[in-house]
């Protein structure tokens, strides 16, 4: 499988969320996948190499540095530039990836350019609440959401944090610690405090604690800079010192041999695992609302009592196992297995070459629609002379149209496929092919479905990402997608052109059958969006010639045709 891992932090600056996608591009490689991790990076070495592998091959490169950095944070508005922009779409599209894999795409970054712009399957990490904030506009964030098939959180909390944006299912995964690097070694009398500006309450109960314990030492570990420096004082001068570690390699050294691990109220989470994986009992952190005695004292319960600090030490061993980068690589390689199997493989039943091809206009209204005037005779005469060899009439919440339609055209050459566009309760429309009887609106999406499959009818998903009409969530979307029959990639009455690209970016990431239509509710839009596909007889033979159909886009003015139904309404009213 290729797939790429998209991180939004520069590759030559050490960070967390760069330890996790190094440490899950290791092991998947070690599997047999192909891995690109895909980065900003301010580091000359690394640009000059990205740059190189844009022009030539992507195939092989384990790194391609997109461009340089930018500073990034929830409430920046700064966009990524246009020249590092082209890289990363020149990077998506040569890399041909089965998978791409977005981590903190809540904020303004390659990894949120790289989710909305990719037509392969996609997942998305959260790590952090406080980096959650973008894009600021709802219609954005649904956009997002729409194209992301997996969404993942290293904690429940940060999982219920991203969900308020980004509504969905949440699957947990480890943060992916390397158990050789951080195997327990001996221990010492020493208690390791990661530092926070924000803690000093917390350093001077701990202080007062260890200033009654001799032989004890105390490590405040920075692992963020810039960060404060605080003064040693008197009491544990010479048994207090600061060291600054970035990296989990240069922290290993340390917590390896650590005894008592306190961690900041708001620290790093990774930090957390790593030390449990060395073996190190962790205090009780602090509430947000801030308890720095009780932290203090139950470090100093540890110190004095040795069985409490061995039963700590074999929690956190315990608790370290899901954690490991083999385990984070399990959660990673079944998500993307499962998203895998939900990808349409393509049919190896081939039409009759003998068939000859014709045009068909799969989305099409009758005055038995509401909002439309046209009359069943007009519309089998214009549909003939603008050349369709087939129609599917699809009235709103009526079948009587259809039916009308399919006995006026016996006889003729034309085909009429009897439809009924049907309203869902809250998700949108769903268009029902060759049905037999009309199915009520007002029932779920699910339901609609089910009673279309009960005739040994065809879903087809009609303008599915026109979000100036009722259309289904994303959940709903992706709950159902291996019950639709055929997904409606170009609708000729679409306001905006994105819609419809979003749709076929779509279907081609599931390998889903398209279909396409004028969705005329006048006859000058008869045939503006259409099918070209082998004649057919029936709903079987009909979904294989689709597969092999070539779409038509045949656009008129939307103001014309609009004007023309407008009109039409119009002269129904005064009669």
């Amino acid at each position: 499988m290729r797939i790429a891992l998209v991180t939004p932090f520069a590759w030559s600056q050490p960070h967390d969320v760069n330890e996790h996608v190094d440490v899950l591009a290791r092991e998947l490689r070690r599997r047999g996948h192909a891995v690109t991790i895909l980065a900003p990076s301010n580091r000359a070495r690394e640009l000059a190499a990205g740059r190189r592998a844009l022009l030539g091959a992507v195939d092989d490169e384990e790194l391609i540095a997109i461009g340089p950095a930018v500073p990034i944070s929830r409430r920046s508005r700064m966009g990524v530039p246009v020249g590092v922009r082209a890289s990363l779409s020149l990077a998506l599209a040569r890399g041909r990836f089965d998978v791409v894999h977005g981590f903190e795409p809540g904020l303004p970054s390659l990894s949120y350019l790289a989710l909305r712009d990719s037509a392969a399957l996609t997942a998305a990490t959260f790590f952090s609440p406080e980096r959650l904030g973008y894009p600021p506009g709802r219609a954005q964030r649904e956009r997002l959401l729409g194209r992301l098939d997996a969404l993942l959180a290293t904690s429940e909390e940060v999982a219920e944090a991203a969900a308020v944006r980004f509504p969905g299912r949440y699957e947990l995964v480890p943060h992916g610690i390397d158990p050789e690097l951080f195997a327990p070694a001996e221990k010492k009398q020493l208690v390791v405090m990661e530092w926070r500006q924000t803690e000093r309450p917390l350093l001077r109960a701990l202080v007062r604690e260890l200033a009654q314990q001799p032989g004890w030492e105390l490590v405040l570990l920075r692992t963020r800079i810039p960060a404060s420096r605080p003064t040693v004082p008197s009491r544990l001068r010479g048994r207090m010192r600061v060291r600054t570690a970035r990296t989990g390699a240069t922290r290993a050294e340390l917590l390896r041999s650590a005894a008592i691990f306190v961690p900041a109220a708001e620290g790093l989470p990774r930090l957390v695992a790593e030390a449990r994986t060395a073996g190190v009992a962790i205090a009780a952190p602090p509430g947000r609302a801030g308890q720095p005695e009780l932290a203090a004292a139950e470090t100093a319960r540890m110190i004095e009592d040795e069985a409490f600090r061995a039963r700590r030490t074999a929690e956190s061993l315990a608790s370290a196992e899901p954690q490991t980068a083999e385990a984070l690589a399990d959660c990673v390689e079944e998500v993307y297995d499962r998203l895998a199997s939900r990808r349409r493989s393509h049919t190896t039943t081939r039409p009759d070459e003998e068939r000859d091809w014709i045009v068909a206009d799969l989305h099409l209204h009758t005055s038995w629609s509401h909002d439309c005037s046209i009359d069943v005779d007009e519309l089998l005469d214009h549909s003939e002379a603008q050349g369709l060899g087939a129609i599917a009439v699809t009235d709103h919440n009526v079948l009587a149209g259809a039916l009308e339609a399919v006995e006026r055209a016996r006889g003729r050459r034309l085909v009429v496929i009897p439809g009924e566009e049907i309203k869902t309760a809250g998700d949108g429309e769903v268009i029902g092919l060759f049905l037999r009887e009309e199915i009520p609106p007002g029932m779920s999406f699910g339901e609609t479905i089910d009673a279309i499959r009960v005739q040994g009818g065809l879903v087809y998903l009609p303008h599915p990402f026109d979000r100036l009409h009722a259309i289904p969530s994303p959940a709903t979307l992706h709950r159902h997608l291996a019950e639709i029959d055929v997904f409606e990639v170009y609708n000729a009455r679409l306001l905006f052109e994105a819609y419809n690209e979003e749709a076929l970016r779509f279907a081609r990431k599931y390998n889903l059958t398209a279909g396409a239509g004028s969705d005329a509710h006048v006859l000058a839009g008869v045939g503006t969006g259409a099918v070209q596909l082998r004649r057919f007889s029936g709903p079987e033979e009909f979904l294989v010639s689709l597969h092999d159909a070539e779409v038509l886009r045949r656009p008129k003015s939307l103001v014309y045709l609009q004007g023309l139904k407008w009109v039409a309404q119009a002269k129904e009213r005064v009669r």
